[in-house]
């Protein structure tokens, strides 16, 4: 048996990137860019207002000035502004050269003789100037960044219609035990619906990847050859939910053996999920997770989301709150890395969640997070600040 540490970094080094594809930019969204995006133009593109006001020279603000024209947004200005003069301008036009400041329509008054004055007192500026955000030739967003609904208005922006992504990772997912049964049927007596393998395609989207389920596969060797020999082939990363314990029918480390699949270890020092199994194939990764459904989501946000990131060449951080515990916390054992679902209350302090073991699926949907208690450490106190991962 390992530690967790040792488990992540055995994981992480098995990791072999995915190729690349090209897409529409407006199709990108939370994919993972594969190349550096350089602007084709300065941006602001010319000396632009940033309000509807009148466009002249500073110089000038004491005097009584001629209006020469009206500028509109998307119009280029007719006349040059001279001394004691100004053109009336919309917020987005070009401001006319020579031109240092824009003050407001409020700061105006009309002297209705084709001339204005300026009524305020020492205006901003109100113009942004030329390539002052972006100039030609700048990288805008670089490869490896996780792509966010406003880096599509910057594509746009820049005219990059087509980009080069990484492809999202196939995920293969198989479910064992002679138990087990689809949702949408009636347990019987022995029986439980199958909620791992639906739990999971939900994870592996969320974590950018394409899940393929391949149904249940029995307490059969024979069966369950045949659907982890396919999905290996077929996908980037197989995820087996149950039979990695020690009963009789947990054949799946022997079973993947027979596949062609090496173990790197199969017993992590971690509650909950000690079972949890890796392995690698020429063609996949390979994961046995526990069949109990909180230890399946909680190693799938461990290892696998982190590995189905890195294979996309981004670099994912989880998100992590440091935080006051509502109250006295105490677990049973204290000999392996203890992973805690917990939720945070409206006093911002983290409350461990009701939890019955690594079957009790209901603890997971009021969680926001986990708090992780090292080796060793078997209570937290009331006050104490923990580290709660987001999840």
């Amino acid at each position: 048996m390992i530690t967790f540490e040792e488990a992540y970094k055995i994981v992480m080094k098995s990791v072999f990137e995915t190729e690349t594809e090209t897409i529409p930019f407006s199709d990108s969204s939370g994919r993972i860019l594969d190349e550096d995006i350089l602007s084709d133009i300065d941006m602001p593109p010319f000396n632009r207002s940033a309000v509807d006001g009148f466009a002249c020279h500073r110089t000038d603000l004491k005097n009584d000035l001629e209006v020469l024209e009206i500028i509109a947004a998307g119009e280029v200005p007719k006349k040059r502004v001279e001394k004691n003069q100004c053109s009336k301008i919309m917020t987005g036009a070009i401001v006319p050269e020579g031109c240092d400041v824009v003050f407001m329509v409020e700061e105006s008054q009309d002297l209705q003789n084709g001339k204005i004055r300026f009524t305020g007192d020492n205006p901003k500026m109100n113009m942004s100037f030329r390539a002052e955000d972006v100039r030609t030739g700048d990288i805008v967003l670089e490869k490896g960044k996780f792509i966010k609904p406003q880096d599509i208005a910057i594509m746009a922006s820049v005219g990059h219609t087509e980009v080069l992504v990484k492809k999202r990772p196939v995920v293969g997912i198989i479910s064992t035990g002679s138990e087990l049964i689809e949702p949408e049927v009636k347990p019987a007596v022995s029986q439980i619906r199958n909620s791992n393998a639906y739990q999971l395609n939900a994870q592996v989207l969320r974590a950018g990847g394409i899940g393929v389920y391949y149904g249940i596969a029995p307490d059969n060797e024979t069966i369950t050859y045949e659907k982890i020999a396919n999905a290996v082939h077929q996908s980037d990363i197989v995820i087996i939910t149950g039979g990695v314990s020690m009963g009789d029918f947990d054949f799946v480390p022997s079973v993947l053996e027979h596949a062609g699949v090496k173990i790197l270890f199969d017993r992590v020092r971690v509650q909950p999920g000690k079972p949890t199994t890796f392995g690698i194939h020429p063609k996949a990764v390979i994961f046995g997770l526990p069949g109990n459904p909180v230890s399946s989501f909680i190693q799938f946000e461990m290892l696998i989301r982190p590995l189905i990131n890195k294979m996309m060449g981004y670099n994912w951080i989880p998100i992590e709150q440091k935080l006051p515990l509502a109250m006295d916390y105490e677990r049973k054992s204290s000999d392996r890395l203890g992973l805690i679902p917990v939720y945070i209350n409206k006093d911002m302090e983290v409350v461990p969640a009701d939890y019955h073991g690594s079957a009790h699926i209901a603890a997971l949907s009021y969680s926001d997070g986990i708090i992780a208690l090292q080796p060793g450490i078997r209570s937290l106190t009331k006050g104490e600040i923990v580290n709660v991962r987001q999840i």
